[in-house]
């Protein structure tokens, strides 16, 4: 007689694949990150005059990825979020999370939420995992008009020991944010920096939090594990891994940083 256990949950294994986009495996779920899957080269229009180069390609294509259970979309609008090589895989990658105006756009696989709405994905077999949008502004007070809804996700499921899973979104450090760290018990974070500027058009506004920003919410919230992503790989990235490394190792839990590069994983508890 076939004995069948399921896939083990105390532990979490995360593959960034470049950009934003990670690969999230836990008790049998493969859950993908902001998916950009685009060749280097390309140029996206972000509005209001702002663009963004793509200075390089995904370390995993696609078509390598294997079954994709559910997408985490943080916003629709910005190509270094969700390129349209993504966006036209998302109807074969199960699930799609994402904001209201976002599920709206891009069809009936997608959920849509608000901050602090939660939804659940269940399958046979597998444990339930209940994710819930968090807040973010993806730049200076005032700029929601135009940057549009973003929202990051905790992922919740049995048998976290040191909390739930934060993927941060695109954001700069404000209240919202800080928030989290009163609301959700925290075990793994993974972290969007970048420090985004377009300092022809909006001089020295960031719209993504820098390493310094990082750090102190790093210190704020406390987690057991920081998985820095969205920091290399388009243009309009204005500080990527050596510099923010280096703000990120005069932290207090600096130990408790992974840095990976593209193409590489890591397995952490819980």
């Amino acid at each position: 007689m076939l004995c069948m256990t399921k896939a083990p949950t105390d532990s979490v294994r995360i593959t960034h694949i470049g950009g934003p986009t990670a690969l999230i495996e836990v008790g049998g779920w493969r859950i993908l990150t902001d998916p950009t899957f685009d060749p280097p080269g390309k140029r996206y229009f972000f509005g209001w005059g702002t663009t963004s180069r793509k200075l390089a390609g995904p370390s995993i294509a696609a078509a390598d990825l294997g079954r994709i259970d559910a997408v985490l979309v943080s916003h629709h609008h910005h190509g270094d979020n969700l390129d349209p090589s993504a966006q036209e895989l998302l109807p074969s990658w199960g699930t799609t999370v994402t904001t209201k105006k976002a599920a709206a756009k891009l069809g009936s696989h997608c959920i849509g939420l608000g901050a602090w709405e939660t939804t659940t994905l269940e399958a046979p077999g597998k444990d339930p995992i209940t994710i819930t949008a968090t807040p973010c502004r993806h730049g200076p007070v005032g700029s929601d008009p135009i940057t549009g809804p973003v929202i990051g996700f905790s992922l919740a499921w049995a048998g976290q020991e040191h909390g739930e899973l934060w993927v941060t979104g695109d954001s700069v450090l404000y209240p919202g944010l800080r928030e989290v760290a009163a609301r959700l018990k925290v075990g793994t974070m993974l972290l969007h920096l970048g420090s985004v500027r377009f300092r022809y058009l909006s001089g020295w506004f960031r719209y993504t939090m820098d390493a310094r920003e990082g750090r102190e919410l790093i210190e704020l919230v406390g987690p057991t594990n920081v998985v820095p992503v969205h920091y290399e790989g388009w243009s309009h990235f204005q500080q990527d891994r050596g510099p923010a490394e280096k703000v990120l190792a005069a932290s207090a839990l600096a130990d408790r940083i992974t840095w990976l590069d593209p193409g590489e994983d890591v397995t952490l508890q819980v």
